[in-house]
Protein backbone atom coordinates (compact mmCIF):
# COMPACT_ATOMS: atom_id res chain seq x y z
CA UNK A 1 0.00 0.00 0.00
CA UNK A 2 2.85 2.22 1.04
CA UNK A 3 4.85 1.33 -2.30
CA UNK A 4 1.67 2.15 -4.20
CA UNK A 5 2.05 6.26 -3.63
CA UNK A 6 4.97 6.26 -5.23
CA UNK A 7 3.34 6.09 -8.11
CA UNK A 8 0.50 8.70 -9.58
CA UNK A 9 -0.01 7.15 -12.73
CA UNK A 10 -0.05 3.13 -12.00
CA UNK A 11 -0.37 2.95 -8.24
CA UNK A 12 -2.39 -0.73 -8.22
CA UNK A 13 0.85 -2.18 -10.89
CA UNK A 14 3.37 -0.37 -8.42
CA UNK A 15 2.02 -2.19 -5.55
CA UNK A 16 1.44 -5.78 -7.18
CA UNK A 17 5.20 -5.71 -8.58
CA UNK A 18 6.24 -4.48 -5.21
CA UNK A 19 4.01 -7.62 -3.42
CA UNK A 20 5.40 -10.07 -6.38
CA UNK A 21 9.03 -8.78 -5.15
CA UNK A 22 8.20 -9.39 -0.94
CA UNK A 23 6.81 -12.69 -2.21
CA UNK A 24 9.96 -13.86 -3.75
CA UNK A 25 12.32 -12.75 -1.05
CA UNK A 26 10.45 -14.05 2.27
CA UNK A 27 9.37 -17.18 0.94
CA UNK A 28 12.38 -18.49 0.60
CA UNK A 29 13.80 -17.49 3.74
CA UNK A 30 10.90 -18.70 5.50
CA UNK A 31 11.84 -22.06 3.07
CA UNK A 32 15.55 -22.04 4.34
CA UNK A 33 14.74 -21.80 8.38
CA UNK A 34 12.21 -24.69 7.95
CA UNK A 35 14.50 -26.68 6.52
CA UNK A 36 17.51 -25.74 9.46
CA UNK A 37 14.87 -26.14 11.87
CA UNK A 38 13.82 -30.06 10.42
CA UNK A 39 17.15 -31.15 9.43
CA UNK A 40 20.03 -29.25 10.64
CA UNK A 41 19.31 -28.84 13.91
CA UNK A 42 17.78 -32.28 14.53
CA UNK A 43 21.05 -33.67 13.41
CA UNK A 44 23.11 -31.25 15.44
CA UNK A 45 20.81 -31.75 18.48
CA UNK A 46 20.87 -35.62 17.69
CA UNK A 47 17.25 -35.71 17.61
CA UNK A 48 17.16 -37.97 14.32
CA UNK A 49 18.79 -40.78 16.56
CA UNK A 50 15.33 -41.08 17.78
CA UNK A 51 13.61 -40.40 14.73
CA UNK A 52 15.61 -43.01 12.62
CA UNK A 53 15.13 -45.53 15.15
CA UNK A 54 11.59 -46.47 13.75
CA UNK A 55 11.35 -49.77 11.15
CA UNK A 56 11.13 -47.62 8.33
CA UNK A 57 13.40 -46.71 5.54
CA UNK A 58 15.50 -43.46 5.82
CA UNK A 59 13.77 -42.11 2.51
CA UNK A 60 10.67 -41.46 4.15
CA UNK A 61 11.96 -39.71 7.29
CA UNK A 62 13.75 -37.26 4.33
CA UNK A 63 10.75 -37.24 1.77
CA UNK A 64 8.30 -36.86 5.18
CA UNK A 65 9.72 -33.73 6.18
CA UNK A 66 10.19 -32.02 2.03
CA UNK A 67 6.35 -32.77 2.29
CA UNK A 68 5.62 -30.71 5.00
CA UNK A 69 7.74 -28.43 4.36
CA UNK A 70 6.07 -27.98 0.91
CA UNK A 71 2.94 -28.34 1.82
CA UNK A 72 3.45 -25.14 4.57
CA UNK A 73 4.75 -23.24 1.93
CA UNK A 74 2.22 -23.79 -0.48
CA UNK A 75 -0.19 -22.79 1.80
CA UNK A 76 1.58 -19.43 2.75
CA UNK A 77 2.42 -18.71 -0.67
CA UNK A 78 -2.05 -19.03 -1.37
CA UNK A 79 -2.36 -16.61 1.56
CA UNK A 80 0.19 -14.35 0.53
CA UNK A 81 -0.81 -14.34 -3.22
CA UNK A 82 -4.80 -13.85 -2.21
CA UNK A 83 -3.47 -11.09 0.32
CA UNK A 84 -2.08 -8.93 -3.04
CA UNK A 85 -4.43 -9.86 -5.28
CA UNK A 86 -7.24 -8.11 -2.26
CA UNK A 87 -4.89 -5.42 -1.80
CA UNK A 88 -4.08 -4.60 -5.49
CA UNK A 89 -8.14 -4.69 -6.26
CA UNK A 90 -9.00 -2.16 -3.35
CA UNK A 91 -5.89 0.44 -4.23
CA UNK A 92 -7.12 -0.03 -8.15
CA UNK A 93 -10.31 1.91 -7.05
CA UNK A 94 -8.48 5.35 -6.50
CA UNK A 95 -7.06 5.39 -9.46
CA UNK A 96 -8.33 3.83 -13.15
CA UNK A 97 -5.12 2.89 -15.48
CA UNK A 98 -4.70 2.61 -19.33
CA UNK A 99 -3.01 -0.63 -19.00
CA UNK A 100 -4.48 -2.28 -15.27
CA UNK A 101 -2.97 -5.85 -14.24
CA UNK A 102 -4.33 -8.61 -14.86
CA UNK A 103 -5.29 -10.51 -11.33
CA UNK A 104 -7.05 -13.63 -13.46
CA UNK A 105 -4.99 -16.64 -15.17
CA UNK A 106 -1.79 -14.67 -15.86
CA UNK A 107 -1.67 -13.94 -11.98
CA UNK A 108 -2.29 -17.62 -11.24
CA UNK A 109 0.77 -18.69 -13.69
CA UNK A 110 2.91 -15.68 -12.25
CA UNK A 111 2.11 -17.47 -8.40
CA UNK A 112 2.68 -20.76 -9.95
CA UNK A 113 6.11 -20.18 -11.40
CA UNK A 114 7.26 -18.48 -8.50
CA UNK A 115 6.05 -21.77 -6.41
CA UNK A 116 8.64 -23.51 -9.16
CA UNK A 117 11.22 -21.43 -7.39
CA UNK A 118 10.31 -22.14 -4.13
CA UNK A 119 10.31 -25.59 -4.86
CA UNK A 120 14.19 -25.81 -6.32
CA UNK A 121 15.27 -23.36 -3.41
CA UNK A 122 13.57 -25.91 -1.20
CA UNK A 123 15.65 -28.53 -2.91
CA UNK A 124 19.19 -27.38 -2.44
CA UNK A 125 18.21 -26.22 1.00
CA UNK A 126 17.34 -29.77 1.68
CA UNK A 127 20.55 -31.26 -0.03
CA UNK A 128 22.94 -28.91 1.68
CA UNK A 129 21.11 -29.58 5.21
CA UNK A 130 21.56 -33.27 4.63
CA UNK A 131 25.58 -33.31 3.71
CA UNK A 132 26.66 -30.36 5.88
CA UNK A 133 27.98 -30.74 8.82
CA UNK A 134 26.81 -26.96 10.73
CA UNK A 135 23.01 -25.58 10.91
CA UNK A 136 24.31 -22.54 9.68
CA UNK A 137 26.15 -23.10 6.24
CA UNK A 138 22.29 -24.05 5.32
CA UNK A 139 21.29 -20.58 5.40
CA UNK A 140 24.54 -18.98 3.94
CA UNK A 141 24.74 -21.71 1.17
CA UNK A 142 21.61 -21.73 0.18
CA UNK A 143 20.67 -17.62 0.23
CA UNK A 144 24.09 -17.64 -1.79
CA UNK A 145 22.86 -20.25 -4.54
CA UNK A 146 19.86 -18.42 -4.67
CA UNK A 147 21.02 -14.88 -5.40
CA UNK A 148 23.70 -16.57 -7.99
CA UNK A 149 20.98 -18.84 -9.72
CA UNK A 150 18.84 -15.23 -10.01
CA UNK A 151 21.45 -13.26 -11.11
CA UNK A 152 24.01 -14.74 -13.36
CA UNK A 153 22.05 -14.86 -16.73
CA UNK A 154 21.46 -11.38 -16.11
CA UNK A 155 24.09 -10.27 -15.94
CA UNK A 156 25.45 -12.56 -19.09
CA UNK A 157 22.54 -10.59 -21.06
CA UNK A 158 23.75 -7.25 -19.65
CA UNK A 159 27.02 -7.81 -20.86
CA UNK A 160 25.81 -9.10 -24.38
CA UNK A 161 24.39 -5.37 -24.67
CA UNK A 162 27.38 -3.52 -23.53
CA UNK A 163 30.69 -5.24 -23.23
CA UNK A 164 32.54 -2.41 -21.69
CA UNK A 165 30.94 -2.19 -18.95
CA UNK A 166 33.68 -4.75 -17.42
CA UNK A 167 37.33 -5.39 -18.83
CA UNK A 168 38.01 -9.10 -20.35
CA UNK A 169 33.94 -8.78 -20.97
CA UNK A 170 34.39 -12.20 -23.38
CA UNK A 171 36.10 -14.08 -20.85
CA UNK A 172 34.16 -13.04 -17.70
CA UNK A 173 30.65 -13.85 -19.83
CA UNK A 174 32.04 -17.15 -21.32
CA UNK A 175 32.59 -18.14 -17.62
CA UNK A 176 29.33 -16.91 -16.79
CA UNK A 177 27.46 -19.06 -19.14
CA UNK A 178 29.23 -22.12 -17.92
CA UNK A 179 26.61 -21.88 -14.86
CA UNK A 180 23.98 -22.43 -16.82
CA UNK A 181 24.96 -26.15 -16.88
CA UNK A 182 25.19 -26.28 -13.39
CA UNK A 183 22.30 -23.94 -11.88
CA UNK A 184 19.22 -22.96 -12.89
CA UNK A 185 17.67 -19.82 -14.65
CA UNK A 186 15.77 -18.59 -11.81
CA UNK A 187 15.40 -15.42 -13.01
CA UNK A 188 13.59 -17.02 -16.07
CA UNK A 189 10.87 -18.31 -13.28
CA UNK A 190 9.74 -14.31 -12.87
CA UNK A 191 7.10 -13.82 -15.45
CA UNK A 192 5.62 -11.11 -13.74
CA UNK A 193 4.80 -9.16 -16.32
CA UNK A 194 2.26 -10.92 -18.07
CA UNK A 195 0.11 -10.05 -15.11
CA UNK A 196 1.62 -6.45 -14.16
CA UNK A 197 0.53 -5.07 -17.70
CA UNK A 198 -2.24 -7.91 -18.89
CA UNK A 199 -0.33 -9.28 -22.00
CA UNK A 200 0.68 -12.46 -23.01
CA UNK A 201 3.38 -11.21 -25.22
CA UNK A 202 5.45 -11.46 -22.14
CA UNK A 203 5.59 -14.93 -21.71
CA UNK A 204 8.30 -16.91 -23.34
CA UNK A 205 7.82 -18.98 -25.91
CA UNK A 206 9.95 -21.64 -24.29
CA UNK A 207 8.18 -21.21 -21.02
CA UNK A 208 7.07 -25.37 -21.21
CA UNK A 209 10.75 -26.15 -21.76
CA UNK A 210 11.81 -24.00 -18.51
CA UNK A 211 9.06 -25.73 -16.11
CA UNK A 212 10.18 -29.34 -17.31
CA UNK A 213 13.63 -28.26 -16.87
CA UNK A 214 13.42 -26.65 -13.09
CA UNK A 215 11.14 -29.94 -12.29
CA UNK A 216 14.14 -32.22 -13.42
CA UNK A 217 16.46 -29.93 -11.09
CA UNK A 218 14.76 -30.44 -8.39
CA UNK A 219 14.06 -34.06 -8.79
CA UNK A 220 17.78 -34.41 -8.96
CA UNK A 221 18.67 -32.32 -5.79
CA UNK A 222 15.79 -34.92 -4.05
CA UNK A 223 16.82 -37.93 -5.51
CA UNK A 224 20.88 -36.74 -4.37
CA UNK A 225 19.41 -35.79 -0.91
CA UNK A 226 18.04 -39.48 -0.62
CA UNK A 227 21.29 -41.15 -1.48
CA UNK A 228 23.07 -38.88 0.49
CA UNK A 229 21.54 -39.58 3.66
CA UNK A 230 21.24 -43.31 2.69
CA UNK A 231 25.72 -43.04 3.13
CA UNK A 232 25.46 -40.45 6.30
CA UNK A 233 27.17 -42.10 9.24
CA UNK A 234 26.22 -40.80 12.29
CA UNK A 235 28.31 -40.58 15.58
Amino acid sequence: MLASQFSSRHPSTVALDTGLSLMRVAAPIIAILLVQDLFSREFDRKLHLTSLTYPRPRYQFLLGRITAIATLLLFLLIILASLLAVLTTWISYGYTQATPPDLGLPYVITVVFIALDLLVVLAIGTFIAVTSTTPSFVLIGTIGFTLVARSYSGIVALLTRDSTLVGNADTYQSSLSLLGYLLPDLAALDVRMISLYGDWQFLPDDWPLRVVSTLAYAAALFALSVWALNRKKFS
